[in-house]
């Protein structure tokens, strides 16, 4: 009778603390209201960057231009998660044109790293952090192919917020005070860490006012000179010389070499909306596909807090991530099956591995014989929009802190498999596989929203739990993000590891007791990770209004005018 008791009290705890307080309007798990506003609307992961892009519309720029600033601002006050020692994607919907856009600004493994030196050292794995997994950083190449395309203010203006910012100082903010903190016990061992982002041997704490004046003066200069001057000139010098003095391996041909990529993007039509996503080498397709087998299913009449709608989105995941570790690369080293991989055909196939009541261990990929991160998003008075992400990777990104520059190396080249044969097999100049997607969603051809949810491998299942929100659940754009997500892990990775009995199924605060104890008996292995759940900002546009949104657990911004 006593633990009969203790159960009771704990699912009414458990119930307590899961769920914010009624709301007046909206539904219950909406934090706020959606922003809404007629002329211009930016969404980002922290305050200042927000006002920045808004400042920038305001001045005369265009969406393009505040992307810009917004992600250089970004770089700065979130370091933790972005910066222009990093990559970028974006896909952009251009007013003039009616047409969407898809940049790849990813970098490239360095030219005289070979896959001979791992096996020559004895390594299976190449290391998260440290000298061996910086590829060549694409940010400040991916801005200038933006600004050159669709630009209409001068850099100049576009990057002065940033360096004064960056000069004067701003106040850290909470979480990512957290993140600083917690990144410097391990990074602060690589040579210009501390001196960069431990102001008087220490991390800056909440509500510390922190200066980059390092980070200042390169994007002066990168204002100034433009993208050559990290490319081909004296700040490509200084990583090439701080690269060879601890022992890597990126190169100034290395950089002087790189290039970006204009990209068709890629869709498939879920319910009557075109869902968007980019080509490998990112992993944007996997919500493609996840959501073409969703389609089999009448997810609207499960119902969202529902054993039966989370058990079929996880394998649906575990389906699809089975052909992401497979076949997900470099296009320019592979012959990637991806018109077959999105199909509907496909999608028939495929769903029909899944079990309506057991969890599977384990799913092969498909035989197919066809060849942390921030996120942003900004609209504009004409009708332009730019769904844009970019990422050192880890956070922090590889801890190599190049001399004086004020940023940190990106360590994305830590997701190459040394798996001979594989796709995604390190090979010099080869782009690694990369977690970072943006999203946009058109209806009969028009745009509808722009957004993206950052986190790693929890990208693509978090871009399907939005869309199905929306479509199948009726949600707005800030519930639809506020709502509870699950995050499954330990599927098959790019990098050669296999899917471990099925992985484990985290569960965020807000599913009942019920739909968890349901799992469990249908062989689901439940976890509570605490944060995983990635970070949510969407702008949509609805009978010529903008609607505005952003994640309720990060310290983002949606504003507009």
């Amino acid at each position: 009778m006593k633990s009969s008791y203790i159960i009771y009290f704990t699912v009414l705890l458990y119930t307590a603390f899961s769920f914010g307080q009624d709301r007046i309007t909206g539904k219950t798990f909406a934090t706020r209201s959606e922003v809404i506003a007629t002329d211009a609307m930016a969404a980002t992961s922290h305050p200042l960057a927000t006002q920045t892009a808004l400042d920038i519309l305001k001045d005369g720029g265009n969406a393009i231009d505040a992307a810009i600033a917004a992600n250089a601002m970004l770089g700065l006050m979130e370091p933790t998660g972005n910066g222009i020692g990093g990559d970028l994607f974006a896909i952009v919907w251009d007013a003039k044109t009616k047409k969407l856009y898809g940049l790849n600004a990813s970098g490239r493994s360095p030219e005289k790293l070979t896959l001979e030196y791992f096996k020559e050292n004895n390594l299976k794995k190449i290391p998260s952090h440290g000298a061996l997994p910086v590829s060549v950083p694409g940010c400040v190449d991916g801005w200038f192919e933006l600004h050159k395309k669709f630009g209409k203010l001068d850099m100049k203006k576009i990057l002065e917020p940033t360096i004064t910012y960056a000069r004067k100082g701003f106040p850290v903010t909470e979480l990512i005070a957290y993140y600083m903190q917690r990144s410097a016990t391990f990074l602060s061992k690589y040579p210009g860490f501390e001196e960069t982002y431990m102001p008087n041997g220490a991390a800056p704490k909440k509500g510390q006012i922190f200066k980059n004046p390092y980070l200042a003066n390169t994007l002066e200069k990168i204002a100034n000179q433009g993208r050559d001057v990290f490319y081909e000139g004296e700040i490509a010098k200084t990583i090439e010389k701080y690269m060879k003095d601890n022992g890597g391996f990126l190169s100034y041909e290395d950089l002087k070499n790189h290039t970006s990529e204009w990209v068709e993007p890629l869709s498939t039509n879920y319910r009557g909306y075109d869902v968007w996503e980019l080509p490998p080498n990112g992993q944007g397709i996997a919500a493609l596909q996840m959501l073409n087998i969703l389609e089999h299913y009448d997810i609207a009449s499960m119902g969202f807090d529902s054993p039966a709608y989370l058990h079929t989105l996880t394998e649906a995941k575990k389906i699809a991530y089975e052909d992401r570790a497979k076949f997900y690369a470099d296009p320019d080293f592979n012959r990637i099956p991806i018109k077959k991989l999105i199909s509907k055909d496909y999608a028939k196939e495929r769903q029909k591995l899944i079990n309506t009541n057991i969890a599977s261990k384990t799913y092969d990929a498909g035989n197919l014989n066809d060849g942390d991160t921030i996120y942003l998003t900004v609209a504009d008075k004409e009708g332009n929009m730019v769904s844009l992400i970019q990422s050192n990777y880890r956070g922090m990104g590889s801890g190599m802190t190049p001399t004086k520059l004020g940023f940190i190396l990106q360590d994305r080249g830590e997701l190459f498999s040394l798996e001979e044969g594989h796709f995604n097999t390190y090979a010099p100049k080869k782009r690694p596989f990369h977690t970072i997607i943006p999203a946009f969603v058109t209806k009969n051809g028009k745009p509808f929203m722009s957004f993206g949810l950052m986190g790693g491998g929890m990208q693509p299942q978090g871009h399907v739990q939005i869309i199905v929100n929306m479509i199948d659940f009726g949600m707005n754009l800030q519930e639809a993000g506020d709502a509870p997500r699950i995050n499954h892990m330990g599927s098959s990775q790019p990098t050669g590891e296999k899917m471990a009995d099925g992985g484990i199924l985290h569960i965020e605060s807000g599913f009942s007791y019920e739909t968890i104890r349901v799992l469990l008996e249908k062989g689901h292995k439940i976890g509570y990770a605490v944060g995983p759940y990635g970070g949510y900002q969407a702008i949509m546009l609805k009978d010529g209004v903008y609607y505005g949104a952003s994640e309720s657990r990060k310290d983002g911004q949606a504003a507009g005018y």
